[in-house]
């Protein structure tokens, strides 16, 4: 399956990978430059790609995720199916997948997944066993900002701090090359900070959460409340849906925002001053050096991230007196997560590398041992 073949009906076949067992150089993060596979599973699709030791993607793939209300397998057959495909066309080393979901500490278990059938499930096992190769298996926030810190717009930063806003706000910490996952992985969910107590309710059941004043839902929340009142600054995107509410969706609102209607603007920058109110309170908590802004809401660049400067350095604590931490847009786009299981799954690989290593030449050491030993009792 080819980039241009995206969502194709998937064959099932063997379920072995081909490896090769050439040492290659190693890259700056002493990681062997070797081809791995990235997966991103979201709560829409799985998209896979093989990304070298560069960050560029080598092709990718995707597929529709299955229903939630399917068993755990029918995920990890889609996973299998599309690794597998790569694998017919490329030298796979190691698997990276990035869940958007609770995951343990270990990397080994998604404790819970938002989106899919996913409860405790040991995906890193079941996986491993499936494809032969070694699987590594984190939050799709943390593989996203790894991804950044590698490639994109938080290269050369020691201390970074990245917060995704799509449908709802997640986010990761990586200090020193190494990411923060907390005691229990489940570090980075910074969209259930309360900053309205009281607030609106949000899905966790908590009231006042960050991600509901800067995410994707709040942004399409305040824009159909207005037309549903039939507000005149409305007007605009009222007739743009025809009328129809439930068509009004954050991309339409970006667009309508850079085409200069009034109430869209606003409405970007609304959000954008919730996002600076909460890098605020992360730079008090966590002293970064760089945030990086990604999901799918960043694509409204200045439109959102300029308020979102002003207001976070009104809020920030001791402003004036401390150095102020960069705000970027992240680079990589929606490919971040994928890119950045990818390299994770490639420091995988090299520990997986060097246990075969050490096996083949323990083995190696037995056998002359053995040599030696027919050779003295022939004598």
């Amino acid at each position: 399956m080819s980039a241009g073949r995206e969502g194709a009906r998937l064959t099932p076949r063997p379920t072995v990978l081909r490896t090769v067992g050439t040492r290659e150089r190693r890259s700056p993060q002493s990681a062997p430059r070797v081809p791995t596979v990235g997966i991103d599973i979201g709560g829409t699709k799985v998209m896979a790609g093989v990304v070298d030791a560069d960050g560029r993607i080598l092709e990718k793939v995707r597929a529709e995720t299955p229903d939630k209300s399917k068993s755990p397998k029918v995920v990890e057959d889609t996973i299998t199916e599309l690794v597998l495909d790569l694998s017919d066309r490329h030298d796979v080393h190691a698997v990276g997948i990035g869940a958007a979901g609770w995951v343990d500490a270990d990397r080994s278990r998604v404790l819970f997944a938002p989106h899919l059938a996913w409860r405790d499930e040991p995906l890193k096992d079941a996986l491993t066993a499936r494809l032969a190769v070694p699987v590594m298996v984190d939050n799709d926030a943390n593989t996203a900002a790894w991804g950044e810190w590698r490639f994109g717009a938080g290269r050369g930063e020691d201390h970074l701090v990245m917060v995704t806003l799509g449908t709802g706000i997640g986010g990761a910490i990586l200090e020193n090359g190494r990411v923060k996952r907390g005691k229990y992985g489940v570090a980075g969910e910074f969209g259930h900070m309360q900053v309205v107590p009281g607030g609106h309710r949000c899905p966790c059941g908590n009231r006042g959460c960050w991600e509901q004043y800067s995410s994707g839902n709040a942004l399409v929340r305040e824009a159909r409340e207005l037309a549903a009142a039939e507000s005149p600054v409305a007007y605009g995107i009222i007739d743009r849906v025809g009328g129809d509410i439930g068509e009004i969706t954050g991309p339409l609102i970006t667009e309508l925002a850079r085409q200069g209607d009034a109430m869209c603007v606003e409405l970007l920058e609304d959000i954008g001053r919730w996002l600076g109110v909460g890098i605020a309170n992360l730079a008090a908590a966590l002293d970064p050096s760089c945030f990086v802004i990604g999901g799918g809401v960043s694509a409204a660049d200045e439109l959102l991230i300029a308020p979102a400067r002003d207001a976070f350095r009104r809020h920030l604590t001791g402003r004036g007196y401390r150095p102020e931490a960069r705000i970027a847009k992240a680079q990589l786009g929606p490919e971040a997560g994928m890119v950045g299981a990818a390299d994770l799954a490639r420091l995988v690989a090299r520990r997986f590398r060097r246990a075969n290593r050490r096996r083949l030449e323990r083995y190696e050491m037995y056998e002359r041992a053995a040599d030696n030993l027919r050779r003295a009792v022939g004598q």
